[in-house]
């Protein structure tokens, strides 16, 4: 076999071509199920087999995430113990969180100020009630709290018919605050939590060996994850609030395909090799629109990258919770502005302070609770904007969250590869083959 025929081999067994064939799959599988519609009230067959595969696959990840960000985090404390920077390594870290959010944030309100969606919007005001999840200052540091060693809480709903379904479901960020308490715990304790010590990196590995299996299954769960939201959402919706769903596209594109590559290139990191390791990361972002349920693919791609292990198990687990350019920084500031403008209420510069000052600080605030309407809220009702301008915005909210996740997770590993370079530790990108024997 010729050298260019290895090459093309190889090309087309690349993980990222799978996922991204899986996407396409997807996309075909979803306007056919659309076009079918539903059979005798209810969704087609086809419908239902995707809503199922994809459903299925972000059920697989979400139930490795609690053991695997506590086992990463604490074994991560712990080896940073021989490392000299270690307190360097997170202070960049949370210093780079913030200037990526600033400029995210500050690109927001430029779009929304030049773009001015919410003047002549094509929404309807009947549509305007205040949602039902609301985020406050005050639930924010109540969360910081963790109500139990496990992070897990019981949620009640009650549905239409009166019958009440209580789930059970994870703050990531409490984990994250129990498990820095016991990694630095383990760290005092000495000799006597090196048994500990050794559990929790048993664990990891094993966490790490099965997050490997799910992940190889991430073609399939693209095609079902993307071809539900075309059944589901499709793209009527953005009809109305079209000026609005496009200064929030362009502002995620330009911060993913021009501020993005521009601090790799003063950092000395090749955009390219950026998005090679970075894509699969990217893609299942989007389709699945969660940052937490992706949180093992990210943190394999930053690895993959040259981002040391021991550093990316803290840096990448702490950013999916807290480090979200998409929904905390840009997509409150171009709402808020379009709020504003809808109802007629003049901003000032203070208020555009407050815009910025919630979106560096508050950002955490998405983490456990219900994506980036917590977000949202949480600006308006800092800034004194009507919360029900935030009804107005839920109908194409799904369509938005894709993008909003993807750019989420791109500056997830995007941060950590910054700040390995910078503390000079970054590494040779590892290859996928190397990865995979790995595992």
């Amino acid at each position: 076999m010729s050298v260019a025929a290895k090459g093309s081999s190889r090309y087309l067994g690349s993980f990222g071509l799978q996922v991204l064939t899986g996407m396409a799959v997807g996309v075909l599988l979803g306007l056919a199920a659309r076009t079918i519609g539903p059979v005798g009230g209810a969704p087609n067959g086809l419908a239902q087999t995707l809503d199922l595969v994809g459903a299925i696959f972000v059920q697989l990840l979400k139930t490795l995430v609690p053991p695997l960000i506590f086992a990463a985090i604490v074994s991560s404390i712990v080896n940073l113990r021989d490392l000299n920077n270690a307190a360097r390594l997170v202070g960049q870290t949370l210093l780079w969180f913030a200037i990526t959010a600033l400029i995210a944030v500050t690109l927001g309100i430029g779009l929304g100020l030049l773009i001015q969606p919410g003047v002549g919007s094509g929404a309807i005001p009947a549509e305007a009630v205040t949602p039902k999840t609301i985020g406050s200052w005050l639930d924010f540091l109540k969360g910081l709290v963790p109500s139990n060693i496990l992070g897990i809480a019981a949620t009640s709903k009650t549905g239409d018919d009166g019958t009440v379904t209580t789930t059970l479901g994870f703050n990531a960020l409490q984990i994250i605050v129990v498990s820095i308490a016991v990694g630095a715990a383990a760290l005092r304790a000495g000799a006597a939590a090196e048994p500990f010590i050794g559990f929790v990196r048993g664990m990891l590995a094993i966490m790490r060996r099965l997050l490997w299996w799910v992940i190889r299954l991430t073609p399939i769960g693209s095609a079902g994850l993307i071809g539900t939201a075309i059944v589901k959402y499709g793209w009527d919706a953005l009809a109305g609030l079209s000026a609005y769903a496009a200064a929030i596209y362009i502002g995620l594109a330009i911060i993913l395909l021009l501020v993005y590559p521009a601090l790799l290139l003063l950092n000395g990191i090749s955009p390219r090799r950026f998005f090679t390791g970075a894509w699969p990361a990217i893609q299942l972002g989007f389709v699945s629109r969660s940052s937490v349920g992706t949180l093992p693919v990210t943190e394999r791609s930053a690895e993959m990258l040259g981002v040391p292990r021991s550093y990316a198990s803290f840096a990448v687990p702490l950013g999916s919770t807290t480090k979200m350019d998409g929904c905390a920084a840009l997509y409150p500031a171009v709402s808020a502005i379009f709020v504003a403008q809808f109802y007629g209420l003049p901003l000032g510069l203070t208020d555009y302070g407050l815009i910025v000052f919630t979106s560096v600080l508050g950002s955490a605030a998405t983490a456990g609770l219900t994506g980036a309407t917590v977000m949202l809220t949480l600006t308006l009702s800092t800034l004194g904007l009507p919360l029900e301008g935030a009804g107005l915005l839920l109908a194409i909210d799904p369509i938005l969250d894709m993008g909003r996740t993807a750019i989420n997770v791109a500056g997830q590993i995007l941060v950590p590869m910054i700040v390995a370079k910078r503390e000079g530790i970054l590494e040779e990108p590892v290859p996928e083959g190397v990865l995979a024997a790995e595992a």
